[in-house]
């Protein structure tokens, strides 16, 4: 399971906009680790500067303070769809009329192949998905379009799909969200409401935060924002969907704990997950430890809610990325093994409740129990902060094939035995809603149940099975 980009964008003139835009990508980092770019605009032109690898390998005082500009747009990313070379980083350029614009995208869409054809491209011109979609916003351009927001009126409609998009011309930035609002974005203020002294949208509100924005709100579903000298123009550019649908996976595990969502915010969302994981499946056991860092939260809410001491049992090496997004599936368990160490003295003859947020394919899952039952561990507990994982997702999240997903093929018992913990339990749908605050706004829980919100191509929904077999995904619904 691969994560979702992370998208950023300001306009501020009379300020280091480079620098704010290196910043909000670092408090974006955990969005995506394969490369990184920004594009300033001095005006007049548009200046693109990306490469593979973090924010601080790709930017340093020398490559920042050459980027001069009144806006900027950045992004950092994970591929979902593509390949994970300097082709497809982002952000995108294209010449339009007499300049050109740039785009970051965070999301992935479910009818490339059609708009590809739509944009005029040829099978081997296409990258990624966001490259056709940059394609198709020139090409509407070219077919009769005046400015950037037009085109982005004529193509946006055609994009099938989750996306959360920053673009810029040379006097703009322009932020939108998809119809559905699968993948989050946020408006932010510089300055205080009577005298603004710019304008930033960013994934997750962290990314104002470093740049000393406020946040103002979310952007609605199909909502495009325009910022520049006039301020902030927003408009219902797409019609919303009947519901919401922000992947729930945001609250899970993706988004950083400090994050604002829906007004809430995740750390307490993920501490009352642990909370009501204690009350559905309580343990005997002598100490209750998370799983860094996403468990950790949960774990804190279960201990609060069941009486059981919380305390440490792993460390975590801040210098390596998240396990389960790692590029090759080979280097997973020993991924592990250099990113969390055990604390023995604090887990030998323990009986442990371990709580974390997931269980994708389980590899990283069966490391850590034989690493802390190694360590002397007598019992451990397994607590899971989500439903099973047992559905692909097709909106940006690159989940592996439903033949990976292990509890898509094992049953409660079987997964148990195969992870050699002496109890598992994942929290209950019902559950994860009313910790979440579900009464706030709509969720995409598609992963969880196979309802998927949107339909998906027959050619996306089927898999290959372990003997060869072409089938149908096992339950799941095409769409509604």
């Amino acid at each position: 399971m691969k994560e979702a980009c992370g998208v950023f964008g300001i306009y501020a003139p009379g300020t280091s906009v480079a620098t704010a835009t290196f910043d909000g990508l670092f408090a974006l980092q955990h969005r995506g680790q394969e490369s990184a770019g920004m594009a300033v605009s001095d005006g007049h032109s548009i200046t693109v500067l990306k490469d593979m690898g973090l924010v601080t390998r790709v930017f340093d005082e020398r490559t920042l303070s050459g980027l001069h500009g009144d806006l900027a747009i950045g992004h950092t990313r994970y591929s979902t769809h593509g390949a994970s070379d300097w082709r497809a980083a982002q952000p995108v350029y294209r010449p339009f009329g007499g300049g050109g614009f740039a785009m970051g995208h965070n999301g992935n869409l479910t009818n490339t192949a059609t708009l590809a054809e739509r944009a005029g491209m040829l099978p081997g011109m296409v990258t990624s998905d966001s490259d056709v979609m940059a394609e198709l916003v020139a090409h509407s351009f070219r077919q009769g379009g005046t400015t950037l927001r037009d085109a982005l009126a004529n193509a946006l409609p055609q994009i099938e799909g989750a996306f959360a998009l920053v673009f810029c011309d040379e006097k703009n930035v322009y932020a939108v969200r998809d119809p559905h609002g699968f993948r989050p974005l946020c408006l932010g203020r510089l300055g205080d409401e009577t005298n603004p002294k710019g304008w930033v949208v960013a994934s997750e509100s962290p990314a104002l935060d470093v740049v000393g924005a406020t946040l103002v709100r979310e952007l609605a579903p199909g909502e495009l924002v325009i910022i520049g000298e006039d301020g902030v123009k927003a408009e219902q550019l797409l019609t919303p969907a009947n519901a919401a649908h922000l992947c729930i996976f945001e609250f899970v595990y993706f988004a950083r704990p400090d994050t604002r969502l829906y007004g809430e915010e995740v750390h307490l969302a993920r501490s009352r997950m642990g909370e009501h994981l204690a009350h559905q499946a309580p343990a005997q056991a002598d100490m209750v430890m998370g799983v860094p860092d996403s468990g950790v939260p949960a774990a804190e809410g279960f201990a609060r809610a069941s009486g059981i001491p919380y305390g440490q049992g792993l460390v975590k090496n801040r210098y390596i990325g998240r396990t389960f997004i790692s590029p090759d599936p080979a280097a997973r368990t020993d991924a592990v093994r250099r990113k969390l160490n055990p604390l023995r003295e604090s887990i030998a003859g323990q009986r442990l409740v371990v709580v974390d947020d997931s269980i994708v394919r389980g590899t990283t899952t069966k490391a850590i129990v034989s690493m802390l039952k190694e360590a002397g561990a007598k019992e451990v507990h397994l607590r899971i902060s989500s439903p099973p994982f047992r559905w692909p997702c097709f909106y940006g999240i690159d989940t592996p094939t439903q033949t990976q997903l292990l509890a898509a093929n094992m049953s409660l018992e079987e997964m148990t035995s195969y992870l050699n913990v002496e109890s598992l339990a994942f929290i209950s749908l019902e559950n994860l809603h009313s910790a979440i605050g579900a009464d706030q706004g709509g969720f995409c829980d598609a992963c969880l149940t196979g309802n998927y919100p949107t339909p998906v191509p027959v050619t996306l929904m089927r898999r290959t099975t372990k003997d060869g077999t072409n089938v149908a995904l096992q339950g799941a619904l095409p769409g509604v």
